[in-house]
């Protein structure tokens, strides 16, 4: 193209020579008319010809101010090309707009619902969730995962809530089937083990004490307890079990208001979860949630996949039909990418500067006149032929005058 826009050049100044030659000789008067469209067009291409050249150097090399721009400018090019798609394509109007008009859910719901997408979905997100699963490594997730459940238990105030259900429990009854049930064990093994308290008794009894009083007491003992036990188990109002409400009521009562008590649970907690087991049982956790994804995103006829299928299934049915559902999760993209390009304008448009700055100016005065040069080189021509139009018009217009 340099070629070509150069041999319009060359043409008009061998026509501009050869009418000045025919002039010369006596030529009529169309000779000056042809020298004026010459002259005219030989201007006209050797100032299109500066202005392009000066774009990417300096012409002929000379010194001459406001030329070679874009390696001079190129820093200040990145930056104001930066900002120029920061303002006109990264406004939060524009994304507004652009995505308002896009019906992004309707064609969302479209898509899921066509044959075959939604099974493509879920491999995508199971492979997904593979590749994720695959890259974090277990020690590091296991020591958050642990982390974060200790420091959410540790957070939460246990002492309370339990005076609280333990309070409900009271008030309700809901203790008794537990203390029929140990007052009927108590029972039943009192009187299995009568030679056991015997014993019990025997050897706790003072060694100057005779064997028939100990005997006597022992079986006295043992008598009063199986007693005792039974009156528990079968009189729903005996003052044991009044006791045992009282006390637990109270127990109830200083869970939610005694300092030292609730000191106590919440010291209980914190030493409870940072047991060694306890921390080890935790970090199983992710390790089996680990596997049980692992494999169920691997398995395509598994239940999770069936479930993850059949809830794009249903998401693509209501953003075809639900109207309201549709608007709403139009509105959430538009807030979503409207935040992304206000909240990274900076960030993005950063990319187009930094590339831009990274540059060499001659490798990217280079680059620029690749792309573009070719259109610029018609600057050149046009400027010829409009330059021999323009000139011919003036001679012509001059010579009517005189």
């Amino acid at each position: 193209m340099k070629v070509i826009a150069t041999g319009f050049l060359v043409f008009a100044t061998v026509v501009y020579v050869l009418t000045r030659w025919a002039e010369a000789r006596g030529a009529g008067a169309w000779a000056g008319y042809v020298e004026a469209a010459a002259e005219a067009g030989m201007v006209g291409a050797m100032a299109d010809w500066f202005a392009v050249t000066a774009l990417f150097r300096r012409p002929l090399g000379l010194p001459i101010p406001h030329t070679a721009i874009i390696p001079t400018r190129k820093d200040a090019l990145g930056h104001n090309l930066g900002e120029f798609v920061g303002e006109n394509f990264l406004s939060d109007a524009v994304v507004r707009q652009r995505l308002n008009r896009m019906e992004v859910s309707r064609r969302a719901g479209e898509w899921l619902a066509a044959p075959g997408h939604a099974e493509r979905v879920t491999d995508q997100l199971g492979a997904l969730a593979r590749a994720a699963l695959t890259v974090l490594r277990d020690e590091d997730v296991q020591s958050v995962f642990g982390h974060a459940i200790t420091r959410r238990i540790s957070a939460q105030a246990v002492a309370q809530p339990i005076g609280e259900l333990l309070d409900r429990l009271v008030r309700d009854g809901a203790h008794r089937g537990l203390v029929d049930l140990v007052a009927t064990k108590a029972h039943d093994w009192l009187d299995l083990h009568r030679e056991a308290v015997l014993r019990v008794v025997n050897e706790e009894s003072p060694g100057w004490s005779p064997r028939f009083l100990d005997k006597q007491i022992a079986n006295k003992v043992h008598r009063e307890l199986v007693r005792f036990a039974g009156a528990v188990r079968d009189d729903p109002s005996h003052p044991a079990r009044l006791a045992i409400d009282n006390f637990l009521t109270e127990v109830a009562q200083d869970l939610q208001r005694d300092p030292a008590m609730i000191a106590q649970i919440e010291s209980l907690r914190d030493r409870t979860v940072a047991h060694p087991a306890v921390q080890e049982l935790i970090a199983s956790v992710w390790s089996a949630a680990r596997a049980m994804i692992v494999e169920a995103t691997e398995d395509p006829d598994s239940e999770l996949r069936g479930r993850v299928t059949a809830a794009v299934r249903a998401l693509a049915v209501r953003l075809s039909s639900d109207d309201r559902m549709r608007n709403k999760a139009d509105r959430w993209i538009e807030e979503a990418a409207a935040y992304v390009v206000t909240t990274y304008r900076d960030e993005i448009t950063a990319l187009i500067t930094d590339t831009v700055g990274a540059w060499d100016p001659k490798e990217t005065s280079r680059k620029i006149e690749i792309n573009v040069g070719r259109d610029l080189q018609f600057i050149r021509i046009n400027g010829t032929v409009v330059g021999a139009l323009v000139g011919l018009a003036i001679h012509t217009f001059t010579r009517l005058l005189s």
